[in-house]
């Protein structure tokens, strides 16, 4: 079966060939997220190649699969599609359908972005599968964004514990590097330890949906290792003004690790880990199609950081030459303080939206998350042109509720589920 993202709604949004090349190059940049073609050429036969060298996994007693993310059920289809796979966890968003089945491997639906009891079920799960392997017998973790919600073993803290601080941190605008930092030092298996104790032979395949690239930040470094403390959680809380927010046995907990009352996370990898894709890859095939398409093209990579300041990074490029564009990937923050609905997404492009008014030229301005979710909202970003009604947009800014702008104005962008994640693409076009 052919898998490829599609913006379900795109006839309804392309009323003009802007549009409707701004959607076409979106839509190129979500197909070039998929995993299929990174792990494809990662397999040679029956082995694999890894940074010049072979894992030739005949020498196994049997090859199994972790996999975990917003990508893990298609991630775990190409690997069985190309060796045989004898057992397998894959862990993935409540509400996907999954892309594998085989009797061989268990598909269980955990919380995102919010760890649930599922997301705890699935960790005591991998636990237990993982400590039932021969020492013989290769794993091979499949790891992609959500990780960190998906699986979660909290440690000496209730789950309601985490779930208000996990709630506190992605409304705060921290990073996800922030986010992380702090989960890492309140759960039982991030950080590298769910491999602390694993005694066969492992290797991790990677895509990484974060700014960087930094393995002991994506999924939380949850096969990797870690490379922050205690004190660095500690931090991160207090410039986030979210001390009053924090449950007690969290602070509690934090300060006992920054007094070294109980122990710091590994500090050094066990396994092998790959990062096999970035979202340096869909954007890349962004410019290359805006050039294929006639447009004079230019690619900011990473565009990250508060989305009013990308926001105003991106206009100032703003392409002045007609037939000309930017194409960019990246990951923004938003610091919510109202109660509407909406996502750093559309967001961005209502801020660039604003910032690009003083030109007075016509532009097409789209964003969207890779993984078909963006924020409270089920869009998976917006696309608007300049001109657009003034009167509410500073409101719905305001109250983080750009998702009724979009829907008011037709301009919300539909995908679903995608089956990836590589965090965020963009364009901004000018006729």
């Amino acid at each position: 079966m052919k898998i490829e993202p599609k913006i379900l709604n795109y006839d309804e949004l392309a009323t003009s060939r802007e549009k409707k090349d701004t959607l076409s190059i979106l839509e190129h940049g979500l197909k070039k997220s998929l995993p299929k073609d990174a792990i494809s050429d990662i397999f040679s036969g029956n082995r694999l190649r890894l940074n010049g060298k072979n894992l030739e996994l005949d020498r196994y007693s049997s090859v199994n699969v972790v996999s975990i993310g917003k990508s893990a059920d298609l991630m775990a289809k190409v690997v069985n599609e190309r060796t045989r796979i004898r057992s397998g966890i894959v862990v993935i968003p409540e509400g996907m359908a999954s892309l594998i089945h085989s009797k061989r491997v268990t598909v269980i639906r955990a919380g995102h972005p919010v760890p649930t009891k599922k997301s705890v079920l699935a960790a005591h799960k991998i636990l237990q599968f993982l400590n039932g392997l021969e020492p013989t017998a290769l794993v091979m973790f499949l790891i992609s964004g959500g990780t960190s919600s998906l699986v979660s073993l909290p440690d000496g803290i209730s789950l309601g514990d985490k779930q208000r601080i996990n709630t506190s941190l992605i409304k705060s605008g921290a990073s996800i590097k922030e986010i992380n930092c702090v989960r890492k030092h309140l759960s039982q298996v991030k950080g590298g330890r769910l491999i602390e104790n694993l005694a066969c032979h492992a290797v991790s395949l990677v895509m990484s949906d974060v700014v960087g690239d930094d393995l002991s930040v994506i999924a939380s470094g949850i096969t990797y290792c870690d490379k922050s403390t205690f004190s660095d959680a500690k931090r991160i809380l207090l410039k986030y003004d979210l001390r009053k927010d924090t449950p007690k046995p969290v602070w509690d907990r934090i300060l006992m690790g920054e007094k070294r009352l109980i122990p710091e996370t590994p500090k050094k990898p066990r396994i092998e880990n790959h990062i096999i894709l970035t979202n340096r890859d869909p954007v890349v095939a962004m410019r290359s199609k805006a050039r294929k398409l006639g447009y004079k093209t230019r690619m900011l990579w990473p565009v990250y950081g508060d989305v009013r300041g990308a926001a105003l990074k991106l206009s100032k490029l703003f392409p002045l030459r007609k037939n000309s564009c930017i194409v960019f990937g990246g990951e923004t923050t938003v610091k919510v303080t109202g109660r509407g609905k909406g996502g750093r997404n559309q967001e961005l492009v209502l801020h660039i939206l604003k910032k690009l008014q003083n030109y007075g030229l016509e532009t097409v301005v789209a964003s969207v998350g890779t993984d078909g979710i963006d924020g409270n909202t089920k869009a998976a970003g917006g696309i608007m042109t300049s001109g657009m009604p003034q009167a509410d947009l500073d409101e719905c800014l305001e109250d983080n509720n750009s998702f009724y702008y979009m829907r008011k104005y037709d301009g919300a962008i539909f995908t679903g589920h995608t089956h990836t994640n590589l965090m965020d693409i963009g364009v901004i076009l000018r006729k």
